[in-house]
Formats: C-alpha cells, structure tokens, sequence
C-alpha cells in the first residue's frame, strides 16, 4: 500500500510538473514574440531618427558654408 501511495504521489507531481512546463512553454513563446515586436518597433524607429539627424547635419553644414561665402564675398 505505501508503494501504491507513494507512486500516485509521485504521478501527481509529474503532473503538475508537466503542466507547469507547457504554462512556462507558452508565457516564453508570448515574450518572445513580443521581444521580436520590439525589436522591429526600435528598428524603424532607429532609421526615422537617423534620417533626421542627417536632415539637421546637413542643414548645418549648409548654413555654414553659406555664412562663409558670404563673409568671404563681402570682404
């Protein structure tokens, strides 16, 4: 009887065990996707914000060189 018991015990932990592991299964598959998400999120992101400082680099370099050959031409 004890050995009865004590292997009910012992299918009832696997159980739980196997249960617990498809629950940590699927919650990791959401969070990955999400991380995937993110990453293609900030990708983008980083490309708009690159595009904008090459937007106002360039406009600066403009700006300067404009200021020079005026000060130049004007002396």
């Amino acid at each position: 009887m004890a050995q009865s018991e004590s292997l009910n015990v012992a299918l009832k932990a696997l159980e739980k065990i196997a249960k617990h592991e498809k629950e940590c299964g699927e919650r990791w598959a959401e969070a990955l996707t999400e991380l995937k998400n993110i990453k293609t999120a900030t990708n983008n992101h980083a490309a708009r914000w690159e595009k904008m400082a090459w937007l106002v680099i360039g406009t600066v370099i403009t700006t300067g060189a404009t200021a020079a050959a005026i000060s130049l031409f004007n002396t």
